[in-house]
């Protein structure tokens, strides 16, 4: 089964050749609600560590074209904190290597100045003036301030199987994992986010964790969650449920795999499982994303021996960001990464029967993070 909980793959994963051409980040997002008119919004918080055995002092920016001159590679501990939706926002704020503590082994942490990440705290504040974010574009990031000091609890992970295992890590064959220690998680705290602030609570937090580390990012990128689900045949909110599609175009040895993803469906306590990497189940998988002058479509059909998901979200555009990274090499591919964490969604369930097949379940999602991007090889 899918959801065992495993902090080892929660390590920092750096090293061997990806401490040299490697990155590794845990992502966190959530929802607060505003303490002055009660409503609510969506939030992001990552720590994203590059290149660690390149580290000085002071971080190391890729995207500076005196450092491309001299075939400088980024290395950094960059925090990345923003929200979704009006006012949207995305933070960065950096750290040298050898300014940042890090404790790689499980249970994992790491600390640079006021910034913390550990299994279950998350502690920090960025600040970029409006001149800072544009005199340095190669922080890639809006200006804005935002604090938060926040608990979290991983309550179902998605355990993606032997591909992100410690042996086949070991052989950094893939060149991007990706590991869900909590795809449905609870947050508790406050945020404080250009001013205002948001008070977090676990049972509206709507809340997941993930991580991912690698040598490089995936193209087509494309990824979807939730855990705010409603029932749209018995109007009963699934309260013991997650969703979570991840991947794209997986590469093994330099070998691409078209169009692979891994997909996850506790459904109140059950297990629905679409993983290309479990060969035996005979999974399929077709998907499409489209945009429109509004908003990003994702439509993502999976079926194994015994089921079939179907499901489709909707994101509007106004409501996301493009999430910036720079890749190990020093190289910024994605420029159109579209980010959200107010997507809304259907997935119809089925079980496959002798002859067709029985619908389970016809739900509704909201908060639905996700994103999408390509680029020219």
């Amino acid at each position: 089964m899918f959801s065992k909980h495993d902090i080892q793959r929660n390590e920092m994963m750096l090293d061997g050749p990806f401490a040299r051409k490697g990155y590794d980040w845990w992502w966190h997002s959530f929802t607060g609600i505003d303490a002055k008119n009660g409503k609510e919004k969506q939030f992001f918080i990552e720590y994203f560590i590059c290149n660690p055995a390149l580290g000085e002092k002071d971080p190391v920016f890729g995207q500076l074209p005196e450092n491309q001159k001299k075939g400088r590679k980024p290395s950094y501990l960059m925090v990345k904190a923003g929200c979704w939706g009006e006012n949207s926002v995305q933070l960065h704020r950096f750290f040298g290597i050898k300014q940042t503590e890090i404790h790689a082994e499980a249970p994992f942490r790491i600390a640079a100045a006021d910034c913390y990440v550990g299994e279950s705290r998350l502690e920090g504040s960025i600040t970029v003036t409006p001149e800072q974010a544009a005199r340095h574009p190669e922080w890639m990031c809006d200006a804005g301030t935002m604090e938060w000091k926040l608990k979290v609890r991983k309550v179902i992970p998605f355990n993606v199987g032997y591909g992100a295992s410690k042996p086949l890590q070991k052989l950094k064959a893939f060149e991007m994992y990706w590991h869900a220690e909590g795809m449905k998680s609870t947050y508790e705290g406050t945020v404080i986010c250009n001013g205002r602030t948001y008070h977090v609570i676990p049972e509206r937090s709507y809340g997941y964790a993930d991580k991912n580390w690698g040598s490089n990012f995936t193209s087509p990128w494309v990824w979807l969650s939730s855990c705010n689900m409603t029932s749209l045949l018995t109007g009963r909110k699934l309260n013991d449920s997650v969703f979570d599609i991840g991947g794209g175009k997986p590469k093994i040895y330099c070998f691409p795999l078209e169009r692979k993803l891994l997909s996850a469906f506790y459904y109140e306590g059950k297990h629905y499982e679409y993983n290309f990497s479990k060969f035996w189940t005979g999974t399929k998988t077709r998907f499409t994303v489209r945009e429109t002058p509004e908003a990003v479509y994702w439509h993502v059909r999976q079926e194994n021996k015994t089921s079939v998901m179907d499901t489709r979200v909707r994101c509007l555009k106004k409501d996301m960001i493009f999430v910036n990274y720079e890749s190990p090499d020093g190289k910024k591919l994605h420029n159109r990464l579209w980010n959200g964490g107010n997507g809304v969604g259907r997935i119809r369930l089925y079980k496959k029967r002798p002859g067709g097949m029985e619908l389970i379940d016809d739900i509704r999602a909201e908060n639905v993070g996700c994103e999408y991007g390509e680029y020219d090889a």
